[in-house]
């Protein structure tokens, strides 16, 4: 049976003990999902890729069993994930969907606003894109547009951006009170670190579709988004949807410590599921391979 989680939605711990005297939710020696790899690798070493795969896969069956929980149970999770360019976020996204039903675990990934949504409310165009129950929706960027790229580009005037502050812990806190989990992630990565990731964008051809004409303007502020994050932090961080700030300098770290901590604030426990065993196969002695005329995949590996 898989753990319910002990993590408040403003992540702190409920009161509590368990009865070797460590409070609710500490791993034991015994723990395996979410256990960090430092203690192989060295705190601060580089995550090798078969450590990085092996604790992966402990927490994609973690997620497999938030996933049945959550649809169980009928919860409503919502995902933001923010953060300074090339930080992780798309990466991160792909760890956690890789082994999960894409019926359950949607990603929203926006385009710029049209013409029409720009004349809309703020919010309206996120708000079809909430979770219903069962569902968990992942935001690849979301809202926060607003107090990140609009801001730093000189998208939006400086009374547009005051309303937004004030009105978005009162919309989040409404989103609460609706039943929806939501979590809050802000990926953060140094200069280096990302003129490095930058740099393999230009000359990567795996990597060149990422690397958009906003993010070279972009590359050159890196201290007015550091001020917009800031800003960010200071009125939209709430008792009731906290950010959560991940060091993604390392990826691999960055995926695990998130992917673990998301485990953390969602709570779930395995759900009821029959034994499965697979029914005999029906034996058809009449049938007979077809020799229709199709076309057939070269095998060139």
């Amino acid at each position: 049976m898989a753990k319910t989680s002990n993590v408040t939605q403003a992540g702190k711990a409920k009161d509590g003990k368990s009865k070797d005297g460590k409070p609710k939710g500490a791993k034991s020696k015994k723990a395996k999902a979410g256990e960090s790899p430092d203690a192989k690798a060295g705190a601060g070493e580089p995550l090798g890729n078969k450590d990085y795969e092996r604790e992966l896969k402990k927490l994609h069956v973690e997620l497999v069993k938030m996933q049945e929980w959550v649809k169980h149970a009928g919860l409503k999770v919502c995902i933001v994930f923010e953060g300074r360019d090339t930080a992780g976020k798309g990466g991160t996204i792909k760890a956690i969907t890789e082994r999960v039903s894409p019926r359950t675990f949607r990603v929203i990934a926006l385009p710029a606003p049209s013409d029409r949504e720009k004349s809309q409310m703020y919010v309206q165009r996120y708000l079809g894109h909430l979770p219903a129950a069962g569902e968990v929706v992942i935001f690849d960027r979301s809202w926060y547009n607003r107090a990140g790229v609009e801001r730093v580009m000189g998208f939006v005037d400086g009374e547009t951006l005051k309303k937004f502050y004030d009105a978005v812990p009162k919309v989040e806190k409404a989103m609460i009170d609706s039943g929806i989990i939501l979590i809050k992630y802000w990926l953060e990565v140094s200069e280096a670190e990302q003129t490095k990731r930058l740099t393999a964008r230009i000359h990567d051809g795996r990597k060149t579709w990422k690397l958009s004409p906003m993010d070279l303007k972009s590359y050159a502020k890196w201290y007015d988004y550091s001020r917009a994050r800031d800003d960010m932090f200071k009125y939209t961080h709430t008792a009731w949807a906290p950010w959560i700030v991940a060091d993604s300098n390392d990826k691999k770290k960055a995926r695990l410590n998130i992917i673990a901590d998301l485990l953390s604030r969602v709570p779930y426990k395995e759900a009821p599921r029959e034994k499965v065993k697979l029914p005999r196969r029906e034996k058809d002695k009449s049938y007979r391979e077809p020799k229709h005329v199709v076309e057939r995949i070269k095998e060139r590996y």
